[in-house]
């Protein structure tokens, strides 16, 4: 302490400050809930920030009004062109970053990647690229930019005081569970956002960082007034016993319209890539087909978090209700098909609402089912399917309906969602844009160290080799008072041609005037010093066989990995990983 003390008299004030401050959080856990909490008020400043500067840009696409999905009626010349400018704006901005040779990081990204290392810069810019989207009506939500912006401040503190990768990792959970509890009035869902998909898995430990968080967010959104007033519905008393089975044909209903909506921005977007060839035009076009839909029904535009709400309280009629259904989801689809910058959180909650009024009519001439019940039920199941965190939802519905009785019939219909898109898809929408890229990312949980981990720094570089025509009974001879597991038979170049365990050479059953390269198996592949862990996993997995030759480019041996290994490593990393979240681990 003494050596820290007269460190820090022969630094300036702010490099004091933080010395200070990362000796006290790595020395005391109860400084990371004193992050936490200002991790909170930056998230629901910014929240705040983001919501008020949307609706400054949507009066200029409905004078008079800040909530476009509420609009009874717009006028034609500013449905088409304020999405086509703004779609415009957005291109070019495109067109001008496209000399960056990196793209910003999403936050369950960093923290499965990463170590939860993200970009301010980046994620200012996408911060702002989803107001513009979202302000000039594209069909998207802004919880993309809220996440993106809260968690990017955890990272940039936690990176600052140089703190441990699963601390940085805890930062970025508090900064986008602050954000989206702060944007949805809903604490208990924001901090359950941060556990099922940015962190990945829950903790004891990490309850109080992550809920203060979520909480300061959410009192800033509230002293700043950009909260929406208490939702106000009229609830059954009880739940039909009848009804839950049909909460359970909702919940399997939900998830495939679900995947069918995330599929249609796939292909949406291939469809623009191959239409419209330059990138900075796509907005444009897309907000010009998002404004024709506008003129049908404004409530397409934007988020639909008000035209959520009234469906909430005055559920529409069954042809209605499909119809708005079609509409919104042809909106979302053709806004992140071509390029708005956005989410379908929001989105997802309304088409939701939407599948459930229409389901209250189907079922109607079997069954009365409470309308609210329907469509707060097809609400999370159908983002359970979209964010992917069935629990996360069904706390929202609570936070929602402050009814226990009514939640517990929501969590069928989000359980029974939540299996069934495991099931047929197996991805999120985060998860599976991350797959389009070829990421194989499932979810927030650290697999990062995986790619540190590679086979040159794994493999045994004491080998034992012999000549392809070397023949068995050779073999068997020559390594005279030891027993070698692999021999690795070379050609006559001395090039690798794979491994022979020597139990198999050593088999009574094995002639023994047949060469080495006949005992060779015939799916025989060699790994590269630079593979990570994962694709040395998958390689033996695809093989079947115990170990593996690790040669260069040009085919030398340089050493031999074997998969007994690779798990041992693997569960080791694990249970490390475990310990630090379970907060086991001292921090240093």
């Amino acid at each position: 302490m003494t050596g820290l003390l007269d460190h820090l008299r022969t630094h300036k004030t702010p490099a004091r400050l933080l010395l200070t401050l990362r000796a006290l959080v790595r020395t005391d856990s109860l400084w990371l809930v004193v992050l936490a909490v200002l991790i909170g008020l930056l998230a629901g400043g910014a929240v705040s920030l983001m919501t008020k500067a949307t609706f400054l840009v949507h009066q200029i696409l409905a004078p008079g009004h800040s909530r476009l999905s509420g609009l009874q009626h717009i006028t034609p010349l500013h449905a088409l062109l304020v999405p086509i400018f703004g779609g415009l704006l957005l291109g070019l901005w495109n067109l001008a970053l496209t000399r960056q040779r990196h793209r910003p990081v999403d936050p369950i990204e960093a923290n499965a990647l990463h170590g939860g290392r993200m970009n301010l810069k980046d994620s200012l810019i996408v911060a702002g690229q989803t107001v513009l989207s979202n302000g000039c009506g594209a069909s998207i939500g802004l919880e993309a930019g809220f996440s993106q912006i809260g968690a990017a401040f955890g990272s940039r503190i936690g990176r600052n005081l140089r703190m441990h990768r699963a601390d940085i990792r805890l930062l970025v959970g508090c900064g986008a569970a602050g954000a989206i509890g702060a944007a949805f009035d809903a604490p208990l869902a924001g901090a359950f956002y941060a556990f099922e998909l940015v962190i990945g898995s829950y903790a004891f430990p990490l309850l109080a960082p992550v809920a203060c968080a979520s909480l300061c967010a959410l009192a800033v959104v509230h002293l700043a007034g950009a909260n929406l007033p208490e939702l106000s519905l009229i609830l059954p008393q009880t739940i039909p016993p009848l009804a839950y089975p049909f909460l359970i044909l909702l919940g399997i209903a939900t998830a495939f319209i679900g995947v069918g909506l995330m599929k249609s921005v796939t292909l949406t977007e291939s469809l623009f890539r191959r239409i419209l060839p330059p990138l900075w035009l796509r907005p444009a076009v897309g907000g010009l087909l998002v404004g024709l839909l506008a003129l049908i029904s404004p409530s397409v535009l934007s988020s639909g978090h008000i035209a959520m709400r009234e469906g909430l309280i005055m559920p529409p009629t069954l042809w209605l209700a499909i119809g708005l259904l079609l509409l919104k989801a042809l909106a979302s689809t053709i806004s992140i098909g071509s390029g708005f910058r956005g989410g379908l959180f929001f989105a997802s909650l309304y088409l939701g609402v939407l599948t459930g009024a229409a389901f209250t009519g189907l079922t109607a001439p079997l069954l009365s089912l409470p309308i609210t019940l329907c469509t707060v039920a097809g609400m999370c199941a159908l983002a359970t399917t979209i964010i992917g965190g069935p629990f996360t939802m069904i706390l929202l519905a609570l936070e929602t309906t402050h009814s226990a009785n009514m939640t517990a019939a929501v969590a069928l219909a989000a359980i029974t969602s939540s299996l069934t898109t495991r099931r047929i898809f197996g991805y999120s929408f985060t998860t599976w844009r991350f797959h389009l890229r070829g990421e194989n990312i499932r979810s927030g949980v650290d697999v990062g160290w995986m790619r540190t981990l590679t086979v040159g720094q794994m493999m045994r570089t004491q080998v034992d080799t012999l000549p392809a025509e070397t023949p068995v009974a050779q073999a068997r001879t020559a390594f005279t008072g030891r027993a070698p597991r692999y021999i690795v038979v070379l050609d006559r170049q001395h090039h690798c041609m794979g491994l022979v365990e020597y139990a198999q050479v050593q088999s009574m059953i094995t002639p023994a005037n047949q060469p080495l390269q006949n005992l060779l198996p015939p799916d025989s592949m060699v790994l590269a010093p630079e593979d990570s862990l994962s694709r040395a996993l998958a390689a033996f997995e695809r093989t079947g066989l115990p170990a593996l030759a690790v040669t260069d480019t040009d085919h030398n041996v340089l050493g031999i990995l074997s998969e007994r290994y690779v798990l041992r490593r693997y569960a080791e990393e694990l249970e490390r990983t475990r310990r630090e979240l379970a907060g086991e681990k001292h921090r240093r």
